[in-house]
Formats: C-alpha cells, structure tokens, sequence
C-alpha cells in the first residue's frame, strides 16, 4: 500500500521561550547518515524514557519501576521515593520530561502507571517533583487518567511541555476500550492537556465536558510525542494495530478516527472497519503498512527521528519546506536493537534500546 502524504501549511504563531531552541535545531538539517555511537550506559531494564539534564547527565526511567539518574560518567543511581508503580505487561515507569525552567527548579514530570486500591485495576498516573541529589524530592500527582481498568496495554503515558504552565499527556485506548476513544466520558485514546498545577488547562475544546482535560480524541496508542522547534506545535505517533502506524501533527479538538478509521486490520487480519476516511475525522500525515512499531520521536532540525521497535532501527523523517514525509531512511540497523525511545541534546541524538540489558547510547549523525 503507498504511503499517504497529506498537506500542511498553517502559520503558527512562535514562543518567545524556544528562541534558544530554534537558534540550537536550525544548524540541524538532513543528516541522513551515522558517524558514531558512544554507549553512555547499560544494564538498564527496559528503559523506556529519557532526559537529558542541562548539566550533561541524564534521567531515564525502566519499565519495572525505577527513574534512573545517570552521570556524566555513565555512572547509575536509582532515585529514592518513587511512588509505587505498577509493572505489568506494558506497563511501568513510562514517559519523562523536564519543566523548562529545570535549570533554576529542578523540576520533572514522569508518567508511572499505577493501580487503584483494590490492586488490579490500573492507569497512567502523572507526577512531578523535584531532583534533588539522588531522591524525586515531594512527587505530587498532577493527572489521572480514568477509569482505571484491569488490562496492562496501550497507556500511552509520553509527555511535552509547550509552555512553563502546558502539559501534554498520551493515552492510549487500553487494548479492551476502542470504543470508548470517541466518547467524552473517559479519558481512553486521548491527547489531554493540563496546566503544570494539574488543572484542565483553560484553553482545552472540551471544558463542559466529563473530561475536560481532553485535547484531542480518537487515538489508539500514543508512544512518541514531540514539539515542534518553530511553530511550537505538539506532534505525535501511535501505534496502528496491523497496519496503519501513523503520525500526526496536532490540532486542538481534533478526532483522529481511531477506531472508525484506520489503515490496518486486527492481527488476524481480520476488518476492523471498511473506512479509511471519514468527514470531521482527520488523516495522519504519513502511515505505516506494514506496521513499525514506532516508539520515541524528535525533531532534527526541521526532521523526525522516530525509533522503530519492531524492525530494530531508528527511522530518520526527511521533511519538506510544508512538512511533508519525502524520505526515509533507516539507521543503526547494526544494533539490532529496538529502539525506545530518541531525544536530541544540543547537536547529539540519544536513543534508548528496550531489553533487559538496555542502554543509553549517543549517536553522532553526520551532517
């Protein structure tokens, strides 16, 4: 099946705050080729997240419950006074970001998913805190995704940050509750947006709704969640079920089908849906068929890298001047490793590879 390439030019206005950003990924630009990897760590179990620290070092979190400070000499120290989390099947200590103004609070966020007071039924948690030293210093739960559910798939749980005061949260729809993903009544299968204090944030679509921390609907399983360097706007990826990975740039209100409209079939192959297409529901930018598995994304410049976790490689987007798809190229396939999760720092690329030997590893792109 060719792959569907959808047209983009929208002005948006820019945040003063990412001058410094954009300054730093402007130098960035095609590079579409791998001209060194350093391994920075190993030995983590199933790393899932990463940030990296204004002063060098890094926070990584691995899926069995455990947010990881790792030292400029690849030295790793296991922060105390994590909240309990609840590592069943896919779920665990997930997605990581740091508050833009880290460097004078030291303030962090981390999707954990954690189970109610019966034991079995779970969600994506959302908290923040502070590091200070080798402990998450006063962890307060900022977001809750309800209901929680006795199933271990499909939490989402990747952040963003726009803004000092605008929290992006992935959902996805739990495996067992597509249906539920064009509802306003649950948070299953949605992109919310809250304010850094925890409350809806006061610009949402959905504000008189059951769930007005909803900024878009209609999402399967939302694994790689960027921003945009210039516009500042959210992009994301998810994850199809056979077929039908797609990436989509965001836009407040939007319902991007799922599971109305898709294009991959059950892993039976059996039809999920006749369509492809529907009015008042978006189309991806660019899908996948088959599927990736993607998992991690970033900006490069104006690019997308994108790790794949099926086929083992880090995906390198080339996109036009109206941020259209028009190259692919793969890279680190000499890993054999499933990548992540990807994030840039600076001029470098850092990408984590999920197994119980995982690491932390730079990748020097030439340019």
């Amino acid at each position: 099946m060719s792959l569907l390439l959808r047209h983009f030019s929208r002005v948006f206005s820019v945040y003063s705050a990412l001058t410094i950003s954009v300054l730093m990924t402007s130098a960035l630009a095609h590079a579409q080729s791998v001209s060194s990897t350093t391994v920075i760590t190993d030995g983590l179990a199933h790393p899932w997240g990463v940030a990296a620290l204004p002063d060098g070092r890094f926070l990584v979190t691995e899926r069995p419950g455990f947010i990881t400070l790792v030292d400029t000499n690849g030295q790793k120290t296991r922060l105390a006074n994590v909240p309990a989390v609840t590592a069943q099947r896919q779920g665990g200590a997930l997605g990581i970001a740091l508050d833009p103004n880290f460097a004078q609070n030291n303030t962090f966020y981390v999707c954990l998913v954690t189970a109610d007071e019966t034991g079995v039924n779970t969600g994506s948690t959302v908290f923040k805190g502070q590091l200070v030293g080798t402990q998450f210093v006063n962890p307060t739960k900022v977001f809750e995704a309800l209901p929680k559910v006795p199933t271990g798939f499909h939490f989402g749980c990747r952040l963003a940050l726009t803004d000092s005061n605008s929290l992006f949260v992935s959902l996805g729809d739990r495996g067992s509750f597509k249906a539920r993903t064009q509802d306003l009544t649950s948070h299953f299968g949605k992109v919310v947006r809250v304010t850094t204090q925890g409350q809806a944030h006061p610009e949402n679509p959905f504000l008189d709704s059951q769930v007005p921390e909803v900024f878009s609907i209609g999402h399967r399983n939302v694994q790689g969640m960027t921003v945009h360097p210039e516009t500042n706007r959210v992009w994301t990826h998810e994850h199809g079920p056979k077929g039908g990975d797609e990436i989509n740039p965001l836009t407040k209100g939007a319902n991007y089908g799922w599971p109305t409209i898709t294009y991959g079939v059950n892993y039976n192959g059996s039809i999920i849906t006749d369509k492809t297409a529907q009015a008042g529901m978006e189309q991806p930018l660019h899908y996948w068929d088959p599927s990736i598995a993607p998992s991690g994304m970033a900006f490069y410049g104006d690019d997308l890298l994108v790790g794949s976790l099926k086929f083992r490689y880090l995906n390198y987007i080339d996109l036009d001047e109206n941020g259209r798809v028009i190259k692919e190229t793969k890279l680190l396939e000499e890993l054999n490793a499933r990548i992540r999760d990807v994030i840039v720092s600076g001029n470098a690329v850092y990408v984590l590879t999920d197994a119980p030997n995982g690491s932390l590893i730079k990748v020097d792109l030439a340019r």
